[in-house]
């Protein structure tokens, strides 16, 4: 092979590695850079200044961890689900432990015409996600499913990213030091009679860097 040649497919090769590094997916921890994440607001300022994107991100799954019922994780996503609902855009809930409270969903704003429930058990809970996920007719999916393994979460990114939905997965905080493929995870807790919203995983953002914020008293 001449020299030219050689230098040829040298070049090919570090264009195509230039490439597979510059996808946004890929995080350098050496880069500079923050990798591009496309995201939809959160409707809370002080969390969006926090994730990279400014919001959910969107082709994603995220998972919302909390400690116990009732410490507000639901409110987390009501200003995202009315803004969504309001441009007539569908919204799916899959498998909620409670019944939703309209009246509650009605005054944050949500246009109930374009929010869908799913009653399914555990073993058909993951493949009602993933299919409303792939369908590409939802703006967003959110799920309750306590056990679900990795093979199913993985599966639920991939179909959040063929889909470009967002995706929105409730769990016990229990499961907060197992291994996720989720874009963002958001760790929900209670100290001295206040509500906490720590950021534990983001795509684009290293781990701790920054504090718990109080959500509401």
């Amino acid at each position: 092979m001449s020299a030219i040649a050689a230098e040829v497919q040298q070049s090919i090769a570090t264009a195509s590695l230039a490439q597979v590094l510059d996808h946004p997916g890929i995080w350098r921890r050496s880069s500079q850079r923050q990798p591009a994440v496309r995201a939809i607001s959160t409707g809370m300022p002080s969390l969006d200044a926090r994730l990279p994107g400014g919001g959910w991100p969107l082709g994603a799954l995220s998972e919302i961890l909390f400690e116990n019922d009732g410490l507000g994780e639901l409110e987390l996503l009501m200003p995202t689900l009315a803004a969504m609902t309001r441009e007539h855009r569908r919204v799916i809930f899959v498998a909620p432990p409670y019944q939703p409270y309209a009246p509650a969903l009605q005054a944050a704003g949500v246009d109930l015409r374009f929010l869908h429930e799913i009653h399914a058990t555990p073993t058909e809970a993951a493949w009602s996600m993933e299919q409303c996920l792939r369908s590409g007719c939802c703006a967003a999916v959110v799920g309750w499913l306590p056990d679900i393994d990795y093979r199913s979460l993985r599966r639920l990114q991939l179909a959040a990213e063929t889909g470009d939905a967002c995706a929105v997965l409730y769990r016990s905080a229990a499961h907060a030091a197992q291994t996720s493929p989720a874009a963002l995870r958001l760790k929900v807790s209670n100290s001295n009679e206040a509500t906490y919203v720590d950021v534990i995983k983001s795509r684009g953002l290293m781990q701790g860097v920054t504090p718990p914020m109080r959500m509401r008293a």
